[in-house]
């Protein structure tokens, strides 16, 4: 079980046991916490010393063992690198997808095999359906539609899913809190974790300035332009903007201003209005398709663009070429190159991407 140090993980261990599980609890060192600034102790941040303190005292309380395994290497290699370079591209990243994928499971995927448990499992909302058969296994939503988290799992593989369980996927966040009250469990009143785990401050333009060497060489200042090219302004380096952003633009044109476009090899921002951050086309990359039926299929689904999106009907082909893209029934606002455009048929997860490119 991947205890966090959070409400959610913990009561997920809680509901294991009830279940008649054997649970051993792994906490994983993500980042190094000397380097990464902000605030370092708050309970709330995950993967702080402060979450990893928690995660010991509830297994304690659970009666259950507990390891904590350094994995700072390999996420630095496979997160917080890509991190950097995505930003350093003119893309706005979403770790924890990548982490997901990447890291998390397959730490936990082999600490089964090193104490041979039969499954692995997690805090995050959202459901595994089973038919019996090989290859079977469907990511679902989760029933809390203000907490489902399918969105950041969208990269995990059929192989993977077989031997996950996910017991918060049936239960809402306030009867996570009572029952994790009710427990008196020390992560009951756990606040919310909103920020990025190995950015505690939530503050990710002072951790590219702190941690990206030369900075001020790679994204110096350059022109602000509109959709005509004419230049309006000049921008503090574009690592510091994203698709959609509003403020601090210092560019009045009279009507309200956003970010449409970052281009990191020109150096420049161009800023137009709500109608010129609308598209219905992109291109995407690093596919993964959980369900097997729709793979090289040109198929219709609702998608979305980030996470709390609602999402919007679209049809996701796969091209002669092996190239996947979206195109939206109607115009979407503020497609974002680095973000994860994920595909649902009702409940259930589909598959998804990165977006490369709008067309």
């Amino acid at each position: 079980m991947a205890l966090s140090g959070g409400v959610d993980s913990s009561v997920a261990a809680l509901i294991l046991i009830e279940q008649g599980y054997d649970v051993i609890g792994v906490t994983m060192k993500n980042w190094e916490f000397e380097s990464a600034g902000g605030n370092l102790t708050t309970e709330s941040s995950c993967c702080s010393l402060g979450s990893i303190e928690n995660a010991r005292m509830v297994a304690a309380q659970l009666e259950i063992p507990h390891y904590v395994f350094d994995v700072s290497d390999f996420f630095h290699e496979k997160v917080i690198e890509n991190f950097k370079s995505e930003y350093l591209s003119g893309n706005t990243p979403n770790p924890c997808v990548r982490c997901n994928s990447l890291v998390r499971w397959a730490t936990l995927l082999e600490k089964e095999e090193v104490f041979d448990a039969d499954f692995v499992a997690t805090g995050h909302y959202a459901r595994i359906h089973r038919s019996g058969s090989k290859s079977s296994a469907e990511l679902r939503m989760g029933i809390d539609p203000d907490k489902d988290q399918t969105y950041a799992l969208w990269g995990l593989k059929q192989s993977e899913l077989e031997k996950t369980l996910f017991p918060l996927g049936g239960l809402s966040k306030p009867e996570v809190r009572l029952k994790a009250e009710k427990a008196k469990l020390r992560t009951s009143k756990t606040p919310e974790s909103f920020e990025i785990c190995f950015i505690p401050d939530n503050d990710y333009r002072r951790y590219i300035r702190d941690n990206i060497e030369g900075i001020e060489e790679l994204a110096p200042e350059g022109d602000i332009l509109d959709t005509e090219g004419n230049v309006l302004g000049i921008h503090q380096g574009f690592t510091n903007y994203t698709i959609g952003q509003r403020k601090g633009l210092g560019i009045a044109l009279g009507e309200p201003a956003y970010v449409t476009e970052i281009n990191s090899i020109d150096n420049t921002i161009r800023i137009g209005s709500k109608k010129d951050l609308m598209s219905t086309d992109f291109s995407l990359a690093d596919v993964n398709i959980i369900d097997n039926s729709r793979d090289g299929e040109k198929f219709s689904a609702n998608v979305k663009i980030r996470y709390h999106d609602k999402g919007n009907e679209a049809a996701v082909q796969k091209g002669s070429d092996g190239k996947w893209s979206v195109r939206f029934n109607n115009p979407v606002e503020a497609v974002t190159p680095g973000q994860s455009a994920v595909f649902y048929d009702a409940d259930r997860l589909i598959g998804g991407g990165i977006i490369s490119a709008k067309q």
